[in-house]
């Protein structure tokens, strides 16, 4: 397919080099290990509340068009005598969003994992993302937004528990809002 440019201008050269070395980069998650990852990090707890991790920044490439996709993970889990440490969740997200993705299936790998290594008695994931295969191109909407979620365990069959982590990460960050303001005056 001819674009119209020179390909051997000085900005394009290197351009083939430039997008395998991104494109390497933006499906690392093919060759990440997930048991490497969660590294032993499972740990004996006493401890049967939920346990949320939100606002999780992922960046995918959508399969169909090679576009990115970007937002956040929001994750809870309730533990059944152990848990992982927090750090390895976003790592578990960063894992299966490096690789060429549909947002629904992200959704569901992510959460799988979780019930595999962790055990829990749920899992819950609501995953909010802007797609620039729908923003750039095809219906041109830059402020859509897509919500995909995955409810596994007591998350699926409860509604009060499943009402409560919803609520809970729509819940306003209180450290955030002080942050904002010192002294009852907002900075900027």
């Amino acid at each position: 397919m001819d674009l119209g440019e020179d390909p051997t201008r000085e900005g394009l050269l290197d351009t083939p080099k430039r997008v395998e070395k991104s494109l390497r980069f933006l499906t690392s998650g093919y060759a990440a290990d997930v048991d490497a990852v969660v590294n032993n990090a499972l740990f004996t707890v006493d401890y049967n509340e939920m346990v949320i991790v939100k606002d999780i920044d992922f960046y995918s490439l959508c399969e169909h068009h090679l576009l990115p996709f970007f937002g956040k993970c929001h994750l809870a889990y309730i533990p059944q005598g152990r848990v992982i440490g927090l750090s390895k969740i976003p790592r578990l997200v960063e894992i299966f969003s490096r690789r060429l993705q549909v947002q629904e299936r992200l959704t569901n790998q992510i959460a799988e994992t979780i019930r595999e290594k962790v055990r829990p008695l749920g899992v819950a994931i609501v995953m909010e993302a802007s797609h620039l295969c729908m923003s750039m191109r095809g219906v041109e909407k830059q402020n859509s937004v897509a919500v995909t979620s995955a409810m596994l365990g007591v998350f699926q069959h409860d509604a009060r528990t499943r009402s409560e982590f919803l609520d809970l990460i729509r819940r306003p960050d209180a450290d955030r809002a002080a942050r904002m303001t010192i002294s009852g005056v907002g900075c900027s």
